[in-house]
């Protein structure tokens, strides 16, 4: 999940990177969602940052928090999850 605010919106850069993992891998097994913190309660911990945040849940547990695009990073974390 890209959690972000509404004054910068969700990443771009990030979308296009899960679309090429997703291509890579199983389909089925790779789920990419986006989730303004401003609108969601559960979320208002993410509020105030400066950076993108991306949240893992694997069966409704979250299992790893990436802070910032680091694309390297994000690819070995959804590799490790898978």
């Amino acid at each position: 999940v890209d959690a972000f605010q509404a004054w910068c919106g969700p990443c771009k850069t990030a979308v296009d990177l899960f679309q090429k993992i997703r291509n890579e891998v199983d389909r089925n097994l790779l789920h990419f969602a986006a989730a303004e913190v401003d609108s969601i309660d559960a979320l208002e911990g993410y509020r105030g940052l400066c950076q993108p945040v991306f949240l893992f849940y694997a069966e409704g547990e979250l299992v790893a928090v990436v802070r910032g695009l680091n694309a390297p990073l994000l690819r070995r974390t959804i590799l490790e999850q898978l």
